[in-house]
């Protein structure tokens, strides 16, 4: 049996940690920074080599981040610790981003509202349906998940999302939801349902200004399509 050495018997400047901490984060692969956040790797398998064969199960990186609990738990060497540290990475990352988009903040640009879904929804491997509301200066008020649904859809309903935007005194609305198959273009059902949240909420006058889908690293406004 070949003999696997940890990762604090490497020479110092090929160990991820120290690599990091004199290159900087962007300069390890993502095989190193899998193994850095574990740490160890699995039986007769080293850090290195089991982020790699992880990488190579899942496809990529994202493929494993975006990998249900029950699949993940599944792989050899991946058990209920390490799952749940990658899982705490990922929402660490989506804080991260999120934290740009503060209450009472206006929305600067389109460009900063589409990073801040794509960093929100990208990576759920199931549908989700969201909702921010403005204030009538376009000052964020609240960012909320109204609706969760399955790998291919999620049933949303016009009187909650009507509900809720009245509860949080909106005078308009980004409507916002994910496509976990990778493709971001819209969907007949998804442009009947934008028509009928717009002419609903119109009703008591308040603004559907967008809808956004994500998927992937790609977010398609349907009022840039001119479906609103």
């Amino acid at each position: 049996m070949p003999i696997v050495r940890s990762i604090r018997h490497w020479p110092s400047a090929e160990r991820p940690r120290e690599k990091l901490l004199t290159r900087g984060a962007a300069a390890l692969s993502d095989a190193e920074l899998l193994a850095l956040i574990f740490g160890t790797g699995a039986r007769g398998v080293g850090a290195l080599d089991f982020a790699r064969d992880l990488l190579n199960e899942f496809g990529s990186l994202r493929g494993l981040l975006a990998a249900g609990a029950d699949r993940a738990l599944a792989a050899p060497g991946l058990g209920p610790a390490r799952v749940a540290l990658l899982q705490g990475a990922l929402e660490l990352a989506r804080r991260h981003y999120g934290a740009a988009m503060r209450a009472g903040e206006p929305l600067h640009s389109p460009a900063d509202t589409r990073r801040f879904l794509t960093a929100q929804l990208r990576d759920r491997p199931y549908e989700v349906f969201c909702c921010l509301y403005l204030d009538n200066r376009h000052r964020l008020i609240a960012f909320e998940e109204l609706f969760r649904g399955t790998i291919d859809g999620a049933a949303v309903h016009p009187r909650e999302v009507l509900r809720q935007a009245l509860a949080h005194n909106a005078a308009a609305l980004i409507l916002a939801h994910n496509h976990p198959s990778g493709v971001a273009e819209p969907s007949h059902a998804d442009e009947l349902i934008t028509t009928r949240l717009r002419d609903a909420l119109a009703l008591v006058d308040i603004r559907v200004l967008d809808h956004l889908i994500v998927a992937g690293p790609e977010a398609v406004s349907l009022a840039e399509r001119g479906l609103l």
